[in-house]
């Protein structure tokens, strides 16, 4: 967004403090604010239409969930996904996601195994059409659904902590893996459709591994 088109952030029912820190995420997951580039007060109070405090506090809750870091006198940068940041994420989620599919299989009904399969259908044609740009929301969309489809409140419930940072590493560095990605969606939700709790989880795990293998390198442990 640029500064001539802030967005509606006074029209919005959502409280001022969580729509800014909503609307600087985004800019940081997109691209828009990049890795280590510094953030002024000034400036993103002025592209939002909004004073200067309630970008304070965004940052602070931004720095409290990992995307910025406040260097004391000297105001806020973007973060940096390192590889130790990006490898205890990947190993997080490598044994989250194995059993939010194996529980989402043993739980799930047509209504439920549609709705994931039509994220994937709007994954694939997004893939087809060449338009990305909701691709990272969407994978967002299918994890939190398996989540929910697991019926675990405290492991959706992690799922949903790590998912903007997922959202995050997803839309920098694993351009490259988005068709072989969407193909593991697929088959994910085909397991989880036919109830195969094991094949489930074994693809959800690789469908991870991958995607860490993807960021880190063959040779990162």
């Amino acid at each position: 967004m640029s500064e001539a088109n802030p967005p509606s952030i006074g029209a919005s029912h959502t409280p001022l403090r969580q729509a800014v820190t909503d609307a600087i995420r985004d800019r940081i997951i997109e691209g828009t604010y990049p890795q280590a580039s510094r953030l002024y007060e000034e400036t993103i109070a002025a592209e939002l239409g909004v004073s200067r405090n309630p970008i304070r506090e965004a940052f602070q809750t931004l720095s409290a969930e990992g995307f910025v870091h406040i260097e004391p006198r000297r105001g806020a940068r973007v973060a940096v996904i390192d590889t130790k940041r990006a490898a205890e994420i990947f190993a997080v989620r490598c044994a989250l996601e194995g059993l939010v599919a194996e529980l989402a299989a043993a739980n799930a009904t047509p209504t439920t195994s549609g709705q994931l399969g039509q994220i994937v259908a709007d994954g694939t044609a997004a893939i087809v059409d060449g338009d990305l740009s909701d691709l990272p929301k969407l994978n967002t969309q299918f994890h939190e659904h398996l989540a929910a489809m697991a019926d675990n409140a405290l492991l959706t419930s992690m799922i949903r902590q790590l998912s903007d940072i997922v959202r995050w590493i997803y839309a920098e560095r694993l351009e490259s893996r988005v068709r072989q990605s969407w193909s593991e969606h697929a088959d994910l939700a085909s397991a989880i459709e036919a109830g195969d709790r094991a094949r489930a989880h074994d693809i959800a795990v690789r469908h991870i591994e991958a995607a860490r293998v993807a960021f880190l390198g063959p040779d990162a442990g």
